[in-house]
């Protein structure tokens, strides 16, 4: 099968203590013809031999290891040769705090380890698993070569298209879309809001029980309110709800009171929470009082949605290339012609306060 873009493939160095996950992940990336795993090491120490015979575009790192640890590898990979690096987990909560530290201490993005006695989710890990080591590869990486985009279903799987605007209300949404990079911008937008700013809800992709201690470090650390969104939820001023992960969330109106509907889906736009369908409900149920702001993020996934909402009379922000981690979801809104107008990202924040009427 040949390859969607020039150039050969992104060369992947994957780290982790057990032999069954190395060749789990490698055949994973080998099945993918813009990936090749050139090396693979059993722990740090080792890691750091097989970079110095060839320096890879980015690498798979397994969180707890023999010797020394993930974290504190890639703390002195990050001060001496920083290359893009994908964290592995295991589906385990107690990770949580220890992926925080992570993402703080450089790593692009963060996935699950594939479960190979579950069938569905062993396929929808395959695919993120491609698609985020992809995007970590082009990550701050010049030129930036254009991925293959495989058939994936649109917001049309979990909602219809949107067919009018609500009426205006005095009250307005933000809805935020964010991918490969997101995690720190959006520190950067939230620890920026005031205690009453307009009510925010947002996906981020990431792997679930990954979000909860995303939302409770951000709550440690902003004026607003942040919590993972639960079903039912009311949308409230001075409050972000944050997706989560492996679920779809949906805005839900009922005369002036906004909620949302958290539900499981099939992967749209290959993601779930999916950034389309997110801002598809808010085009649908809020229409003229939303703002839509799309950021750094490999893809396409809530370009779709955003022109939905801009159809729908909503003001939309997309981020600059020049602040993106990857230029991916925003250049693809702003060509679906779904963006009002790019910012560069410290000036998101206050673009989301003078459309939100604060």
């Amino acid at each position: 099968m040949p390859l969607n873009r020039s150039g050969p493939p992104y060369k992947v160095l994957v780290v982790d203590d057990s032999a069954v996950v190395r060749q789990s992940i490698q055949a994973i990336l080998d099945g993918d013809p813009e990936l090749q795993v050139v090396a693979v090491a059993s722990d740090p120490f080792v890691a750091a031999e097989r970079i110095k015979k060839q320096v890879p575009d980015v690498i798979t790192l397994d969180v707890e290891m023999p010797r020394m640890d993930g974290i504190t590898f890639l703390r002195r990979l990050m001060a001496q040769k920083p290359i893009p690096v994908v964290m592995c987990s295991t589906l385990v909560s107690d990770n949580s705090e220890t992926l925080s530290q992570a993402l703080e201490a450089g790593a692009v993005d963060i996935v699950l380890k594939p479960e190979l006695g579950v069938k569905e989710f062993f396929e929808d890990a395959c695919l993120t698993l491609r698609d985020t080591v992809k995007a970590a590869a082009q990550a701050r990486i010049q030129p930036k070569r254009a991925v293959k985009i495989e058939k994936k279903l649109s917001a049309d799987a979990v909602l219809p298209p949107p067919s009018r605007a609500m009426a205006r209300t005095t009250e307005k949404i933000i809805a935020i879309g964010a991918s490969t990079g997101g995690t720190e911008a959006l520190k950067v937008v939230l620890e920026a809001m005031p205690h009453d700013c307009p009510p925010i809800v947002i996906v981020q992709h990431m792997p679930e029980t990954f979000t909860e201690a995303f939302a409770k470090r951000l709550n440690g650390i902003c004026a607003i309110d942040v919590k993972q969104a639960n079903n039912g939820d009311r949308l409230l001023r001075g409050q972000a709800l944050i997706a989560p992960g492996n679920k779809h969330t949906l805005l839900q109106r009922s005369g002036a009171t906004y909620s949302v509907e958290v539900k499981d889906g099939p992967l749209v736009a290959r993601h779930r929470p999916s950034v389309d369908v997110l801002f598809r409900s808010v085009a649908r149920n809020a229409g003229k009082n939303a703002v839509g702001v799309i950021m750094t993020g490999m893809g396409d996934d809530g370009a779709r949605g955003l022109k939905e909402m801009r159809d729908a009379g909503a003001d939309t922000v997309g981020q600059n290339e020049e602040t993106c981690v990857v230029y991916g979801m925003p250049k693809e809104a702003m060509k679906s012609g779904g963006v009002d107008e790019e910012v560069p990202l410290d000036r998101i924040s206050g673009m989301i306060l003078r459309l939100g009427g604060k």
